[in-house]
C-alpha cells in the first residue's frame, strides 16, 4: 500500500495525490497551495476528505489513497487504493448527468443531486490502484 506521507502532494505530471489510511488518528493539512486554489485534507484510516477553496471535491469511507486526481470541465480521473471496498463521494455540477468508470468498466449512468453530490461504491483490492473515470454527458 503506497501512502502520501506529506498528506497531499503534487505530482510531476500536474495532478494531485492524497490520502493517509494507515494512521490510527485523523490528520489534516490546510492551506495546500495548487493552480491558484488552496486544498484542505484530513485523512486516516477510517475517512479521506479534499476540500477546494472550503468546497467540497472528495470524500471516501473508510480512507482511501487517490494518486494523479485531475479534474476538467467534463472529466474526473484518478486512482484510488484501500484496504477495503470503499464509498466515494464527489461534488460536481448540480443537476447532470455522468458516465463512472473504474478499471475501464462501466459502471453505469449517474445524476448528481441539487448539491451537485454524486456518490458510488468501488469494490477495491488491497495493494492494488484501480482506476476511475467520470465523464460528463
Amino acid at each position: 500500500m503506497s501512502v502520501i506521507n506529506e498528506l497531499i502532494r503534487t505530482e510531476g505530471n500536474g495532478s494531485l495525490s492524497f490520502g493517509n489510511i494507515e494512521l490510527p488518528e485523523k490528520a489534516k493539512l490546510d492551506g495546500y497551495e495548487f493552480n491558484g486554489d488552496l486544498y484542505k485534507i484530513k485523512t486516516f484510516k477510517e475517512i479521506t476528505k479534499l476540500e477546494k477553496n472550503g468546497t467540497m471535491v472528495y470524500e471516501s469511507v473508510p480512507g482511501t489513497v487517490v494518486h494523479d486526481l485531475k479534474v476538467s470541465d467534463r472529466t474526473v480521473s484518478f486512482g484510488v487504493e484501500a484496504m477495503e471496498d470503499a464509498q466515494i463521494t464527489l461534488e460536481l455540477e448540480a443537476g447532470k448527468e455522468y458516465k463512472i468508470y473504474v478499471d475501464d468498466t462501466k459502471l453505469g449512468k449517474m445524476k448528481t443531486n441539487l448539491g451537485g453530490k454524486l456518490s458510488f461504491s468501488v469494490e477495491l483490492t488491497p495493494n492494488k490502484i484501480s482506476t476511475v473515470k467520470i465523464d460528463k454527458l
